[in-house]
């Protein structure tokens, strides 16, 4: 580990009022294994919750976890601080490729996807973000994490229906702990809430225990041989828009907490993340992405170091070989999924809209009033277009829609002069306008 290049913090035992660990430095190892610890279980609910979801193994979609993570830490040169958790994006294709053609006809999805990211990862190693930036703006990138959210609401109340007084207690959990406790407990609040849940369940009768009891302790996980339909890769391309969003998200939010300019790693991240999904895709784990979760515990702790993330990585990797625990994980009754789900999905939804706010988008501007409200109920109420064999589905759809609307409406916008104009509702005055007035 040593050659790896971490410095010592200050003795070593504790961070100053006011001082972070660097991405460089580590504290002593019982301390740097406990905030490892800590990645490990801030990671654990919403990446075995994917899986969960579409019916994909736990114990593999960790494993590949943490082999995207320890890839990830060697391709940023271990200066980016990040665990590759599952992405709730693939959720609604996983689900409708699986549908349509099986697993591994999902499986080869995310192979694709993770090509895909790869490559884009070299064009802006070489070329730079800019032009991710010009063809993705805010609007457009928080019309698409919106409403992939929100076309995932029926699965939640689908889960949830099935054991309500279980899917509630979840439910209330999460939000009672949020507002209850702060720190590293309250950034829990969705593991705990599912655990409470899960408590809740066993003692409902909802938790069959029989998997558990014929599983081994140690051994490989399930691997899944990927298949190719084109008719289903089209789900997938929403994906990859997402995956970039967050993984430059991800590097401006590690940039701006350490005060180092990570600028030249963003080609490096999207790189790493694409490589890491194709390997999930190769054996059948989930496709990763970076996680703000784990993001939420580096701000609690002022601890920074990637040597946490080498302990996460390995860790996950260590209980990924047992059985035994995927197929605890593989429990959790529909009920603890449907209540947790209802904030996930709502979040992811709410995370759309956080970007429009962080950028100070203007609404006013009849091109992102335009670009957001077309593509939401697009989403939001699935539509469906089949062309031969292909079937695109609410957030292909709306994927494509808020790139094209936006895109064309704001060149013809510029050549016509009329990109001033505020839009309809927004040129009403109200509130503290007509006080002015």
């Amino acid at each position: 580990m040593a050659a790896l290049g971490w410095k010592i913090h200050g003795d070593g035992k504790r961070v100053e009022p006011g001082a972070v660990v660097s991405t460089d430095e580590r504290l002593s190892w019982p301390r740097t294994i406990g905030i490892g610890m800590q990645h490990v279980v801030a990671m654990f609910g919403a990446t075995f919750l994917v899986p969960l979801l579409t019916g994909f193994s736990p114990a593999t979609t960790l494993f590949f976890s943490a082999i995207g993570t320890i890839g990830f830490l060697l391709i940023t040169r271990n200066r980016l601080p990040s665990y590759l958790g599952s992405s709730f994006a693939f959720i609604a294709p996983i689900t409708a490729a699986s549908a349509s053609g099986g697993q591994s006809v999902a499986v080869g999805g995310i192979l694709v996807t993770g090509l895909v990211l790869a490559l884009i990862g070299v064009v802006v190693h070489f070329a730079g973000p800019r032009w991710i930036d010009v063809t993705m703006p805010p609007i457009v990138t928080g019309t698409i994490v919106a409403l992939i959210g929100l076309n995932l609401a029926p699965a939640a109340w689908n889960n949830f229906k099935v054991f309500p007084v279980t899917a509630f207690v979840t439910l209330a959990s999460i939000i009672l702990i949020t507002v209850l406790f702060k720190g590293i407990i309250g950034r829990l609040a969705i593991l705990l809430g599912v655990i409470i849940g899960y408590v809740v369940a066993t003692i409902r009768g909802e938790v069959d225990f029989a998997p558990v009891s014929d599983a081994s302790w140690l051994g490989l996980p399930e691997f899944v041989t990927p298949t190719f339909d084109v008719a289903v890769l089209g789900l997938f391309v929403p994906v990859v828009l997402v995956l970039v969003a967050e993984n430059v998200g991800h590097v401006k939010s590690v940039a701006a907490m350490t005060g180092k300019n990570l600028d030249d790693l963003t080609g490096r991240a999207l790189f790493a993340d694409g490589l890491a999904t194709t390997f999930a895709g190769i054996g059948g784990g989930s496709g990763t992405t970076t996680y703000a979760e784990n993001i939420g515990v580096m701000a609690a702790t002022r601890v920074y170091s990637t040597a946490a993330y080498w302990v996460a990585g390995v860790t996950a990797l260590v209980l990924s070989m047992s059985p035994k625990f995927g197929a605890l994980i593989a429990t959790i009754p529909a009920g603890v999924l449907g209540g947790a789900t209802t904030m996930l999905y709502g979040m992811i939804g709410i995370l759309g809209a956080r970007i429009w706010v962080q950028n100070k988008v203007d609404f006013s501007d009849p091109v992102n009033l335009t670009t957001a409200a077309v593509p939401l109920v697009v989403g939001i109420a699935n539509f469906t277009w089949v062309i031969g064999d292909v079937t695109f589905e609410g957030i292909a759809l709306g994927t494509a829609s808020a790139l094209v609307i936006y895109h064309v409406m704001r060149n013809i916008s510029r050549w016509r002069g009329t990109s001033q104009e505020p839009a309809s509702p927004a040129s009403v005055p109200g509130g503290e306008e007509m006080a002015d007035r």
